[in-house]
């Protein structure tokens, strides 16, 4: 078992998706639509990418300022509770867009390179995305950033209800060099680019640029950054605000955050500026924990990192701002879930999601707003290859390995203290509550990353 160290971030916590457009994402795209008066919220869903649970200033970092994306916990609603639906990129993300589990269509695993992916790879043309319900609920759509959800022109984002998309379709990408790999391009739509500015101030600058030309209308920006995913690159103007920092490897995370939080604010201040800030409805996210020791990003006081199913690879910063509409700087402890995002900004939209839908994310809305007082899910799951879990209240069963363990989050929040011989009854409740869900999934769609074994029930 593996434990997030990091000397430089304390973790403080001890609870803590119609028609299809192709235009591309052009500075003379021109809106396709009429100005709409209509109150629907705009909607701006932004993932990083293997950041870990403590690596903002509001989860407990000193040693990086974070002002933008702190802003949006002071301004919003802040989760201790917060979880994605798998410890890797692309199944989260999959979950993420779709509100459910990424496990009920086989999208179990991350796919490798593009040019070692399984031809199958990619989420089912069969799921609606967030993108698909907010187009059809007459929103503008468009994303920017790391797709990470198929590389056939079939799963292309501008087939899964995005009007515009400029970014990349693979897991990771060089921050300098557009051209480093021929099979993971940087795209404007379809059309390759050589981007010359630095990717993440890329990022931002497209987004700011599709909130200008929509802000006559509602809209959805998905704003996935790579950042601070590996490899490991940053740029002087960043570099030299860590000088104190003598880990090399630490001071370019540091500055690798920090392009990111500057590209959050410009994006947060193109708001502002448009005044459209109090009718815009934003999330923040990452994807899993932090990888810790290849970054020096730091879960803590989880245990765990990327890739496993502790919580520190799972429990994650997430944070919602929609100023006037949901309190600020409320802390919210019962666990939520990244699936729970699709039916939120749906509901937000006016949107009506049937059982028929069935999805297993839930409108967060009444619950942040004081009209449910409950908690907003009974049980949370987890299933990865060889690795899975199930969160029931305070309890936790983990089963990684061929060992299964027993943990009372709400006294043992590091997964330190095994139950399992002490609580055979909860042991055997939680098994039999994960092993219910679990029929009802796929098998894997394909072979995990690197050819490793299948999962075997």
């Amino acid at each position: 078992m593996r434990k997030s160290v990091n000397l430089f971030c304390l973790g403080l916590l001890l609870l803590s998706f119609s028609a299809v457009s192709v235009l591309p994402l052009t500075a003379a795209t021109q809106t396709s639509r009429p100005a709409s008066k209509s109150a629907k919220p705009n909607i701006v869903l932004i993932v990083a990418d293997d950041l870990g649970f403590a690596d903002l200033g509001v989860q407990g970092c000193k040693d990086v300022p974070m002002p933008n994306i702190d802003s949006i916990a002071r301004n919003g609603v802040r989760f201790t509770n917060g979880y994605v639906s798998c410890p890797v990129c692309s199944p989260t993300r999959a979950g993420l867009l779709t509100g459910r589990y990424q496990q009920r269509f086989g999208h179990e695993f991350n796919p490798g390179p593009a040019a070692e992916a399984s031809p199958n790879f990619g989420m089912p043309l069969s799921e609606v995305t967030i993108a698909n319900r907010l187009k059809a609920l007459g929103y503008a759509t468009g994303m920017v950033g790391k797709w990470h959800l198929g590389y056939n022109p079939t799963m292309h984002p501008m087939k899964r209800g995005f009007d515009e998309f400029f970014g990349f379709l693979g897991g990771a990408h060089s921050y300098i060099n557009a051209n480093e790999r021929r099979a993971n391009p940087i795209l404007r739509g379809t059309e390759k680019i050589d981007e010359k500015s630095y990717l993440t101030e890329a990022f931002a600058r497209e987004t700011v640029a599709f909130i200008e030309r929509h802000q006559k209308e509602p809209f959805f920006v998905y704003l996935p950054f790579n950042a601070v995913h590996a490899p490991m690159q940053a740029i002087e103007p960043y570099l030299a605000r860590f000088s104190s920092i003598t880990n090399q490897r630490r001071r370019t995370f540091a500055a690798m955050l920090s392009a990111m939080d500057d590209a959050v604010g410009r994006v947060l201040n193109k708001l502002r500026e448009l005044k459209l800030e109090e009718n815009t409805l934003i999330f923040f996210i990452s994807d899993n924990g932090g990888p810790t020791q290849q970054t020096t990003s730091s879960n803590l006081p989880l245990n765990g990192v990327k890739g496993q199913v502790l919580e520190g690879g799972i429990r994650v910063p997430f944070l919602i701002q929609w100023k006037g509409r949901l309190p600020a700087g409320k802390v919210y402890n019962f666990p939520v879930i990244a699936l729970d995002i699709h039916p939120t900004a749906v509901a937000a939209a006016g949107g009506v999601l049937s059982p028929e839908n069935k999805l297993d994310g839930v409108n967060l809305l009444p619950y942040l707003q004081g009209e449910k007082r409950n908690a907003p899910h009974d049980q949370l799951y987890w299933r990865f290859g060889e690795q899975s879990a199930v969160r029931a209240g305070d309890w936790k069963l983990v089963q990684q390995y061929g060992a299964v363990r027993l943990f009372n989050l709400a006294q043992d929040i590091s997964e330190k203290n095994d139950l399992a011989a002490k609580q055979p009854d909860k042991l055997k409740e939680l098994q039999t509550i994960y092993d219910d869900w679990d029929k009802q999934l796929m098998e894997p769609a394909w072979e995990r990353e690197g050819g490793r074994r299948r999962r075997i029930r």
